[in-house]
């Protein structure tokens, strides 16, 4: 059930290339999941998962969690079996041309009953659906759909740009997967689920919602060596994490000198020096003001507010901080 918990049994106990245990030496049926074990894309959904709570939110007027499920491998068909009865929206998301040899298309799937509640609140509503649901969608479902393909496009792009540059567009909405153009029942299909709740709970009190983004498998082939390698995480950092760093590191603090004159002094005098004697300094227009070991730059002698300072008239090039 698409709809069902996250611990849904047919989601955790279902093989991973999609197809039960028992019946997987089916001969004449090319391998489901070329690509193995997918690490990378699971860590992928992870990080598509915050992107998609950004987009949601607002629509959804609420504070959302957002996760992915595990990912799963199966034949379209199947998935299509697995679907609960009633309206569902199929939403393709062609990858432009140019950005993958494999084109193909991403398909966004949405329960009909979630459309419909963000359509109710889209309208100022409180959310509400209909009872009983209708036989279709009307038309400004529709165009809701495709205005959620757009709040998809940037979180999509932003999450796979550091593995692959893949650029997607908003396709026509399907009401019955079947229509979908392109994509057949025996096509190999990897679905990634991202569940929605409340920031504390789901805020009407059932079950969460589902988003199904599927991944045509011939359209991810020639990605296949990025699919399967080690995975790097190049998220972004935390804001808060950055923002508490930033400011540890402002408040570090660094002896900051200024050094008047360095006069020297043969050591048959330096070893005859007595309390009294005077030591002649020579204190040109500008002196070095250093910070730590490093010569900061250089200034003039004065006061400030009756005390002695030095105002800075040149900084040194990080080239001479170097030196």
């Amino acid at each position: 059930m698409v709809n069902g918990p996250a611990t849904s049994p047919d989601r955790r106990n279902r093989a991973r290339d999609g197809a039960p245990a028992p019946a997987a030496g089916v001969l004449g049926r090319a391998k489901l999941n070329p690509f193995g074990d997918l690490p990378t894309l699971q860590h992928l959904s992870a990080r598509l998962a915050r992107l998609i709570r950004q987009a949601m939110e607002p629509l959804l007027r609420r504070e959302l969690r957002c996760w992915a499920e595990p990912l799963s491998v199966q034949r379209f068909a199947d998935y299509r079996g697995e679907r609960p009865d009633g309206l569902t929206a199929w939403l393709p998301l062609p990858i432009e041309p140019g950005a993958s040899e494999g084109g193909g298309a991403a398909v966004a799937v949405f329960d009909g009953r979630f459309v419909l509640e963000l359509l109710d609140l889209f309208f100022g509503g409180t959310g509400s659906v209909p009872d009983p649901m209708p036989a279709e969608f009307p038309a400004s479902a529709e165009a809701l759909v495709a205005r959620l393909g757009g709040a998809l496009v940037g979180p999509l792009h932003a999450a796979w740009e550091p593995l692959s540059r893949m650029n997607f567009a908003v396709g026509r909405v399907e009401a019955n997967g079947v229509m979908l153009p392109g994509l057949d029942g025996e096509d190999a299909v990897i679905v990634t689920r991202f569940g929605l709740a409340g920031g504390g709970g789901d805020a009407a009190g059932g079950a969460p919602d589902f988003i199904d983004i599927l991944y045509p498998v011939a359209a991810l082939k020639p990605h296949a060596p990025a699919l399967t390698g080690k995975v790097l995480d190049k998220a972004e950092p935390d804001p808060a994490w950055r923002n508490a760093l930033t400011r540890a590191a402002m408040n570090v603090r660094f002896p900051v000198r200024s050094v008047l004159a360095e006069p020297t002094v043969p050591l048959s005098r330096l070893m005859n020096l007595v309390v009294g004697d005077v030591i002649p300094l020579s204190i040109g227009p500008t002196v070095p003001v250093m910070v730590g070991g490093d010569r900061l730059g250089t200034g003039t002698v004065g006061t400030s507010n009756g005390r002695a300072a030095v105002q800075l008239v040149s900084l040194s090039s990080p080239k001479d901080l170097d030196q």
